[in-house]
């Protein structure tokens, strides 16, 4: 008997939490690394650059295939002892552009749960990026079936959680989100704690390759909200 009563709305993140996103990157990275050959810099030392580059290109950029190329550009250079050649350029191009190529690979159990979820409450697909991207991958992940609306945030902030409410929420009185609405994702910084500060509940669902800028400290939940920490999203069908 699930936890939860049917009715209710379920926010569901897509990257990292419905399919495989930052493993693609970590191994392009990888090849970046290695395709760099730094002399004198180890490559923990070239990975932390480019994560703060990375932090750096988000702010201006925003999210997506072209941003990160941007970011191994932006490392490339400053790491290499002469500018990149256009044989660089491509080579890195290249490699940015393979994630793209990716086929979709659900998670564990990722199917099977949302069409049990789907029979018995309102399931609303939040993720963020760039809207192309973002929406060509729900598309081949052959889920969108389950899902009564796919809302694509430039930024997933506690702004973006109460618009999304206020337009697929309960229509009925003020504080009715924290007792039917729930933010289900693997990111903290994106998914959790700005749930919990517009007033939702949230299900926070670990993945051990989260992306390093999505990582944060994990706020309690307030009063009248509700915290859940679960280790695979099939674990949902047990709660919802």
């Amino acid at each position: 008997m699930p936890q939860f009563p049917p009715g209710q709305t379920l926010l569901i993140d897509a990257d990292d939490t419905l399919w495989e996103n930052n493993i693609y990157f970590e191994r392009v990275i990888s090849s970046f690394i290695g395709y760099l050959n730094h002399e004198t810099r180890t490559a923990d030392e070239v990975r932390q650059t480019l994560y703060a580059i990375e932090r750096e290109t988000v702010q201006s950029h925003g999210y997506g295939f072209a941003a990160f190329t941007r970011s191994l550009l932006a490392c490339f250079e400053r790491h290499s002892l002469a500018p990149p050649t256009e044989a660089d350029r491509e080579h890195i191009e290249s490699l940015a552009r393979s994630i793209a190529a990716q086929e979709i690979e659900l998670l564990p159990g990722v199917k099977e749960t949302l069409a049990e979820l789907a029979a018995r409450h309102r399931l609303i697909l939040m993720t963020k990026g760039d809207h192309g991207e973002q929406s060509g991958k729900v598309a081949r992940s052959g889920l969108s079936g389950y899902f009564t609306a796919v809302e694509i945030a430039r930024e997933k902030d506690p702004a973006a959680y109460r618009e999304v409410i206020r337009r697929h929420g309960p229509a009925s009185q003020e504080g009715s989100a924290a007792q039917s609405c729930w933010m289900i994702g693997n990111s903290i910084k994106s998914d959790i704690n700005p749930a919990l500060a517009a007033g939702l509940n949230a299900v926070f669902l670990f993945h051990k390759d989260t992306w390093v800028l999505e990582h944060a400290t994990l706020d309690p939940a307030p009063a009248g909200q509700q915290l859940l920490e679960l280790g695979s999203f099939a674990e949902l069908r047990a709660i919802f």
